[in-house]
């Protein structure tokens, strides 16, 4: 059967797949390879899919690198900045060169007298500098609650009660919220009868940061207390704060066993709030609290600095809320009052926390003075002595000149650290363009073989095949290996593209004569 039978001009011509008959993939190579060199009586009596595949691959990737036309390409409009990021696939560069208004490229050299070092921070008196600079800590999420809390993403909770167990007689009654409300952390709370007693719950709601390499935070929140309601509830009592453990997921303040310890300050357990020690602050420890009630009825900035976390590595971001219920049971089990004026409601938003930190590494005080000296100056080959209206650079002063900076078109350089592209002052808003080689492993489509170097590819698998087996004759390894060359040689010749006509008309300049 032919390899075109499946296929119509009409669906070639009109498809995306022009020019790749002279391709064949290397899933049908190995399955090809299979075929013809596999199986009983034959030179591999057995092997594994797998194995073959490695080969195949590796195959491709030195053919990539010597064999193949596999040059890719990228054009881009230099920025101010003269750098050009590196492609995903890039391996190495076969040339870089800038195109003119009549679309001709003129190469770039590579320089071998510059690069862009590390360059270390240092303090004012040339030290060493392992000081971070003062920023905000990027690992504290939704921080402004303008999305949803969502356990593992951002901000994890203690569930709100649905208030089944809520004394009868309350017209108000519902259920709590904690919830990001209208881009504003929410608790409201109602009252509720445990075994004869008024009180309600208190919540909690954390994130953890990582402060391993850091020293000290500084914490500030906007908050608003509920209002204090007379004969139903006190002032709402709400904390923002650095805990070394995350909160309690209980919230009934009054059990008998293992009651909510949302609303206290430190536990000395492994759940519910530990705040740090924070000596010299307005409360000493490292938190701030809303329970102001009627006397402040907007919504108001605290702030709590220099909480060392220097011997921690991770710490939680913890808010914590309650209310104390004032209600009294009557003999008939219903509340007294029996209506809440206003549901308890205690809110937080806008948590800032800032870090200032000791890194255990050395710190990169941005572009390095060679970088900054480099593109800021005008390029050798571009100056000129402005001594006549003449082009041509510093006449008659070039003597003893090395040729391989006898150039104008400009220079660069590759950083492999940073994966970049340094071009020099002169290709400032200029058209780049980047030839490159790849390893054709990027993608299913790149991986190909071209026909000219099929057989050459069926002899370096069957060589590292055999190379990689015990008890494998070593003739036979050799004769393998002495094909493969032979075939990748020929291979090369053949991708080489050479043409009797165009070599005839190189040739025709040849016969001119050279006067001296």
């Amino acid at each position: 059967m032919g390899l075109l039978d499946d296929t119509t001009q009409q669906d070639y011509y009109q498809g995306n797949d022009l020019g790749n008959y002279q391709f064949t993939s290397l899933d049908h190579i190995i399955t090809q390879f299979q075929i013809a060199y596999v199986g009983e009586g034959k030179i591999i009596q057995k092997v594994k899919r797998a194995d073959v595949a490695f080969h195949a691959q590796r195959g491709l990737q030195e053919f990539s690198f010597d064999t193949f036309k596999c040059v890719k390409s990228q054009e881009i409009l230099l920025p101010a900045s003269l750098q050009m990021m590196l492609p995903h696939d890039y391996v190495n560069y076969t040339k870089i060169s800038t195109v003119d208004s009549a679309g001709i490229k003129h190469l770039l050299y590579p320089t071998t007298k510059t690069s862009n070092p590390f360059k270390i921070k240092q303090d004012a008196d040339n030290n060493y500098d392992f000081l971070n600079s003062d920023g905000v800590v990027s690992d504290l999420l939704n921080a402004d609650f303008s999305t949803s809390l969502t356990p593992s993403v951002n901000w994890s909770r203690t569930p709100a009660s649905l208030n089944t167990n809520n004394p009868v007689g309350n017209t108000n009654l519902g259920n709590d919220v904690v919830a990001a409300v209208n881009g504003v952390l929410t608790f409201s709370t109602e009252a509720i009868n445990y075994q004869g007693t008024i009180t309600g719950r208190a919540y909690a709601c954390w994130q953890p940061i990582d402060v391993s390499n850091m020293d000290l935070l500084d914490l500030k929140a906007d908050g608003l207390s509920a209002a204090a309601q007379a004969n139903f509830s006190s002032q709402g009592v709400v904390r923002v704060g650095i805990s070394s453990t995350p909160g309690d997921t209980a919230t009934n303040l009054i059990k008998t066993s293992d009651p909510s310890t949302n609303d206290q300050i430190t536990t000395g357990g492994t759940i519910g709030p530990h705040f740090l020690p924070v000596p010299g602050s307005l409360n000493g420890f490292a938190y701030v609290e809303w329970a102001e009630g009627t006397t402040v009825t907007a919504t108001t900035t605290k702030s709590v600095n220099d909480i060392d976390v220097s011997s921690y590595d991770e710490v939680y971001v913890l808010v914590t809320s309650f209310v104390p219920m004032l209600e009294d049971l009557g003999g008939d089990d219903t509340l007294s009052p029996t209506t809440f004026t206003n549901i308890p409601t205690n809110t937080v938003d806008n948590i800032v926390v800032n870090f200032e930190g000791v890194s255990s590494n050395l710190l990169n005080d941005g572009d390095s003075t060679a970088w900054s000296n480099y593109k800021s100056a005008t390029p050798s080959e571009n100056q000129d002595d402005y001594e006549d209206d003449t082009y041509w650079k510093i006449n008659g002063n070039r003597y003893g000149l090395d040729p391989q900076h006898a150039q104008a078109n400009g220079s660069f350089y590759i950083e492999e650290r940073l994966g970049k592209i340094h071009f020099s002052s002169n290709i400032s808003g200029k058209t780049v363009i980047l030839d490159y080689i790849s390893d054709s492993l990027g993608t299913n489509g790149e991986m190909q073989v071209h026909k000219f170097a099929e057989e050459a590819m069926y002899k370096w698998i069957a060589h590292a095949v055999l190379a990689s087996r015990a008890n494998v004759p070593e003739y036979q390894v050799n004769r393998f290996k002495k094909e493969r060359f032979a075939e990748i040689r020929k291979a090369k010749l053949r991708l080489s593209n050479i043409k009797l006509e165009e070599i005839t008309q190189i040739l025709r300049g040849k016969s001119k004569q050279i006067k001296h």
